[in-house]
């Protein structure tokens, strides 16, 4: 834009300046060519004056004198009446000139790069003769004076339409790049951003609405993260009183009771710890915490819980680590949230053993949760809409594990419907990092 800006303003600089410079430089070139050609003219007169009582008596003529008076760069040529050179030195005028000056007429005309004058000798009004002045044109060299001069203040006038160019553009620019530098950072999530003002009307003004859009945005997620506080609270309090009384039964019942009350303090346990990390992932937001996450190290840690949650139902667990995959970039706990839930999933609604593998997948990192179940009859796009009155439970679920992993720039997908395959995609820690130093946003791919 700027650069735009500045062409502008020296392309309306440039026409301006040729559009006056041309007719004012032949102007010029007309101006000194009639002013010379007159001024000689002068000359020839004041000679023909000087010569003309010689000229009636047919006395000898010397010009030395006359030559002296009009300059030393100029020849002065007497002719008779018949048109015969009777005195003088240097090239004879033109024929036509010396014809028109005997009959009366002063005439001027050129004989190579001399200027030529010629007027008539009178007496008593007749014609008796006629004188030619001869000088070598200056036009030329002053008409190059002036033309330089002019071409210089041309150069000054496009100069300073460059420099008032740049001024205009900077000031014109310098607000575009502050909003979008102000929409980058909306977008990174900073919702405190506010524009500068540039005196702009039209700007401003789009400056004012992205300042109310943070605005209304930031309110809306502090209502939300409020929201979330509160009803992590509200979530607290009775899962709390549940576990002591829990804890509380465990220490009078037999030891089959107890194995279940046991079994439902572990539940107790897990819950809260996703009540913490919900409310965190709501308090900070996901792309704060992104990071590089070990997803063996990760589902390492979580196996024994899943596989003894799978052993109730004499299930298996089956995990299956490619070591060539590389690490990916993301919230640890999103991450955990979303393969809780697939294997949630999978444990409700399928069958037979349950398999997690991770693998690399054209630059990015997948992780395939299956079971061996009939697999899933709704469509991929059904499947992750978040939709309460599901009577089968994959509604709400598996839709928040699908905005889980867009938050994290990944993909949540059915790969495969029966045996039912759901693949999660992030992206690579490493292609991440290049791509944020080059500045190009990666999204991983989706091909299996």
């Amino acid at each position: 834009m700027r650069t735009r800006i500045i062409g502008v303003a020296v392309l309306a600089a440039v026409v301006a300046t040729v559009l006056f410079a041309v007719p004012l430089g032949v102007g010029a070139f007309e101006y000194l060519m009639q002013h010379e050609r007159v001024h000689l003219v002068g000359h020839a007169r004041d000679v023909a004056l000087s010569v003309a009582g010689d000229v009636r008596d047919g006395a000898p003529i010397d010009l030395e004198d006359v030559e002296d008076v009009v300059g030393e760069e100029h020849r002065v040529i007497v002719y008779g009446g018949g048109g015969d050179r009777i005195a003088g030195s240097g090239p004879d005028a033109p024929a036509d000139v010396i014809s028109d000056a005997l009959d009366g007429d002063a005439e001027t005309g050129t004989v190579g790069d001399l200027l030529v004058a010629a007027v008539p000798i009178a007496h008593s009004d007749e014609v008796i003769g006629a004188v030619a002045v001869t000088t070598p044109s200056t036009v030329l060299r002053d008409v190059t004076v002036i033309w330089a001069a002019m071409a210089g203040l041309a150069a000054a006038a496009v100069t300073v339409a460059w420099l008032v160019g740049r001024r205009q553009a900077r000031r014109l620019a310098r607000p575009l790049e502050d909003l979008e530098e102000s929409a980058r950072r909306l977008g990174d999530g900073d919702f405190t951003v506010r524009t500068r003002r540039g005196g702009i009307e039209e700007i401003d003004a789009v400056g004012a609405a992205l300042d109310a859009t943070a605005a209304r945005l930031d309110d809306l997620l502090a209502g939300e993260r409020a929201f979330s506080a509160d009803v992590s609270h509200q979530l607290r309090t009775p899962l709390a009183g549940l576990r002591l009384r829990l804890e509380a039964a465990a220490e009078r019942t037999d030891p089959e009771t107890g194995a279940a009350i046991a079994t439902s303090l572990l539940d107790a346990d897990r819950l809260e710890a996703i009540i913490d990390e919900l409310l965190a992932l709501a308090r900070a937001g996901q792309a704060a915490s992104a990071g590089p996450v070990d997803l063996g190290a990760l589902i390492g840690e979580l196996s024994t819980e899943w596989g003894a949650r799978l052993a109730l139902h004499g299930r298996d667990l089956r995990v299956q680590i490619d070591p060539g995959a590389p690490e990916a970039r993301a919230s640890t706990a999103a991450v955990r949230q979303v393969l809780r839930v697939l294997v949630d999933n999978a444990t409700t609604h399928g069958r037979g053993t349950v398999t997690l593998a991770v693998r690399e997948a054209s630059g990015a990192v997948a992780v395939d949760v299956a079971d061996q179940g009939p697999g899933v009859q709704d469509p991929d796009g059904t499947l992750f809409t978040r939709r309460a009155d599901r009577r089968d439970g994959h509604g709400i679920g598996l839709a928040l594990a699908r905005r889980l992993a867009e938050a994290e720039q990944g993909r949540l997908t059915l790969s495969c419907a029966a045996p039912p395959v759901f693949t999660l995609l992030l992206p690579a820690a490493a292609d991440t990092a290049d791509a944020q130093q080059a500045g190009v946003a990666v999204t991983p791919s989706t091909g299996q």
